[in-house]
């Protein structure tokens, strides 16, 4: 069985074109980094979607690498995420460039002084742990407010509420109980 076309393009594709949609091409490019960057992190859908004032689902469909966002959009993940703008996005190249390799490993550094900071007990530790936060700082100014390494189990602040008040059951659930 073969396939209609019309000028060279598979015939779904002008239909599709006629009705105001684009044909999407099949093979591309990703435009951004957000979900691997968002995993990478550790931060929750969830967070993301309080950070924003989104609902998850709606983050969800920003985090797709087809999903063409605003620059602006994109500076509001970068504070979320706590990191450099350029790693939410797509490299050219497979490799990240030096300078930006190097920041990236800074911000890892960081974060994970900024733990051990968080969880010295001793004194004289946490001198150490602060000169070496200072001197991160006197090397990359912007990493003066970054925070430490997101905990798995983090207890909640007293404004957050937990899933079951996000999620809505319908109202068969509480009959077929």
């Amino acid at each position: 069985m073969s396939t209609a076309t019309f000028d060279g393009q598979p015939l779904q594709n002008v239909s599709s074109a006629v009705n105001g949609h684009a044909p999407e091409p099949p093979d591309r490019a990703p435009l951004h980094r957000l979900r691997a960057v968002r995993q990478q992190q550790g931060v929750s859908l969830r967070r993301v979607a309080r950070a924003l004032k989104v609902e998850p689902s709606e983050v969800r469909r920003q985090e797709s690498d087809q999903t063409d966002l605003p620059l602006s959009l994109l500076y509001e993940w970068q504070k979320v995420l706590e990191v450099p703008l350029s790693e939410l996005l797509v490299e050219t190249d497979d490799r990240l460039s030096t300078p930006i390799l190097e920041r990236a490993q800074l911000l890892k550094l960081m974060k994970t002084a900024a733990a051990i900071r968080e969880k010295a007990d001793s004194p004289s530790l946490r001198r150490l742990v602060q000169m070496l936060i200072n001197q991160l700082v006197e090397i990359m100014p912007e990493l003066e407010d970054v925070t430490p390494w997101h905990v798995v189990g983090q207890r909640r602040r007293l404004e957050e509420f937990g899933a079951v008040v996000e999620r809505r059951l319908s109202g068969g659930v509480w009959r077929d109980l």
